[in-house]
């Protein structure tokens, strides 16, 4: 354990919560150069700290928290130097490195001046050597998911969160004012989530679709922010105006060093990058892929060199929302020709289109055994249904066609055809097409999983629609509910009648059956019977010989 060094501003009792970010470590092991005299300047996870700590041996990190500066000395041991303190209160000779990944947010502490933005970067300006390489972050006021939070502004940061900054009009809000305000130039990387980096550049010429444009509404559908409308729409919009790079979560500028690739996203635990070329991008994988039950990551799938075309899924949308049923099933045949039986599941969010052919994109996850061609589709459809009616978005197909009958439909388009109907043997009987589509739910149960899409979280725009249809099932349930209570009320007036009647029937059975028994105890009725059975006999005589031989014997 190395011991901690106290600097004026430190905060005790006090942690900052950091979490690990893969991408940022790849940036960071390309841009820190090697044996330099580095200092790490406010929270950053373990992770990040080892990327620095594996090209510099002195290496000085500065935190607000003793009691993180405490748990990092016992962590990193002789190798890091740790003090606890807060940005104006670090004295000490410039630094050939500095990364400030965080940002200048949580350097200060409660003792600290009140210290603008610009006077921090001030602050860090002088503890910089002059050809020093410094990592500095930004977070994004103007980034979609603060315009789409649905929490009040009070509520966004909690109190292990603290950030002194409150409306500090020296602060950059965009790219350009980034620039300008830094004292060297810089190369500026748009960061979605802390989980996709795209160059600035990059970013401001991507079109929805594309790979930057995917890769940073996939790692925003991975945030748990409460949003008023689901972000895809704004992450799409932003890049058909050229403003991608305008609307990430925040910025990471790169003073003194040149990154060596366009893009860094976390997939999968592990991290790819991406260069641009003249007909597409470039790619590799870097780190160990996680790997699930079900399905794993393959890194020899994906491929090297990626088209500069858009998503399937972005055209099918088109189609759709226009309601060209032509168009879409004819690229739904082309779609069914394309695919083959193949481990690699299918996902047209990341089939990439290039308006005359089609090729896999960056998604390596595979299923542990080939999968049939019927269930690729399968699975593929079923994600793009979940996509296109769970995101409320314009198909010309009518409402009550969902779930596995407009999946079904689409299957058919691409070539599949359905199963012969067997008649059902009870009514809990499933069709043949729900058979048919119940292994493609199943991929797409996994896939989902090993995404780690965050679906718990809803939108404020769907939790309305939600409601709405709610409210309408409701009316029609109470419209039945009635209707059903005229009947009963109607039944029980048959059935009051009824009863009626029946004791009506009762009570002249019982007169009926009094008669009848006084009737069978008259001395009318036993005669009546003695010349009844007289009438029976055929031969009097004989009958007449045995009652006066009865009456002699007596």
């Amino acid at each position: 354990m190395s011991e901690v060094q106290v600097v004026r501003g430190e905060m005790q009792p006090w942690t900052d919560r950091t979490t690990p970010r893969p991408a940022l470590a790849a940036l960071l092991t390309d841009v820190v150069p090697a044996n330099r005299r580095t200092l790490i300047l406010g929270p950053h996870a373990p992770q990040l700290i080892e990327s620095v700590l594996a090209h510099s041996a002195d290496v000085t990190i500065l935190v607000r928290s003793v009691a993180d500066a405490q748990q990092l000395g016992e962590e990193f041991g002789p190798c890091l130097q740790v003090i606890a303190g807060a940005l104006d209160g670090l004295q000490t000779a410039p630094y050939e490195v500095i990364v400030a990944s965080d940002g200048l947010d949580r350097v200060l502490g409660y003792d600290s001046f009140d210290l603008s933005w610009s006077e921090r970067l001030a602050a860090v300006a002088a503890l910089a050597a002059p050809d020093a390489v410094v990592v500095l972050g930004l977070e994004n006021e103007f980034s979609l998911l603060t315009m789409l939070d649905s929490r009040p502004a009070a509520e966004r940061h909690g109190d292990d969160e603290w950030r002194p900054l409150h409306d500090d009009p020296s602060r950059p809000v965009s790219v350009e004012q980034l620039r300008t305000a830094l004292p060297w130039p810089a190369e500026v990387y748009a960061d979605f989530a802390s989980r996709t980096y795209v160059r600035a550049d990059v970013a401001a010429n991507a079109r929805p679709g594309e790979l930057p444009t995917r890769l940073a509404a996939a790692a925003l559908e991975q945030t748990d922010v409460p949003l008023l409308s689901p972000a895809h729409e704004g992450v799409d919009t932003a890049a058909r105006a050229g403003l991608l790079g305008s609307v990430p979560t925040g910025w990471l500028a790169v003073i003194g060093a040149q990154p060596s690739h366009d893009i860094y996203t976390e997939t999968a635990g592990a991290v790819l990058t991406a260069d641009q070329n003249l007909t597409g991008w470039d790619t590799a994988i870097t780190g160990d892929p996680a790997a699930a039950a079900e399905l794993s990551f393959d890194v020899s799938v994906v491929p090297a060199t990626i088209s500069s075309g858009v998503s399937v899924e972005s055209v099918l949308f088109r189609l759709a929302a226009a309601e060209d049923v032509p168009g879409f099933r004819k690229l739904a045949a082309d779609l069914g020709d394309w695919v083959t039986e193949s481990p690699v599941v299918l996902r047209w969010d990341d089939v990439v289109y290039d308006g005359e052919s089609f090729a896999h994109g960056v998604s390596g996850w595979v299923a542990q055994d080939c999968v049939d061609k019927e269930d690729l589709l399968a699975a593929a459809w079923v994600r793009f249904h979940d996509r296109l009616v769970g995101q409320q978005r314009r198909h010309p197909w009518p409402p009550w066609m969902v779930g596995d009958d407009l999946v079904s439909a689409w299957l058919g388009m691409s070539g599949v055809e359905a199963p012969e109907q067997a008649q059902a043997t009870s009514p809990d009987t499933l069709p043949a097409t729900s058979e048919q589509v119940a292994r493609g739910k199943q991929i797409t149960a996994a896939l989902d999983e090993v995404l780690g899409a965050v679906k718990e979280v809803v939108d404020v725009r769907t939790a309305l629609v939600e409601a709405e249809a709610a409210k309408h099932e409701l009316f029609e349930l109470k419209g039945h509910v009635y209707g059903l209570e005229r009947t009963l009320g109607f039944r029980n007036k048959a059935m009051k009648t009824r009863e009626n009647r029946i004791r009506e029937l009762r009570g002249q059975l019982q007169k009926v059956t009094a008669a009848h028994e006084r009737i069978r105890g008259s001395r009318t009725y036993a005669v009546s019977r003695v010349i009844f059975h007289a009438a029976q006999v055929r031969k009097p005589k004989v009958v007449a010989r045995k009652l006066s031989r009865k009456i002699r014997n007596r």
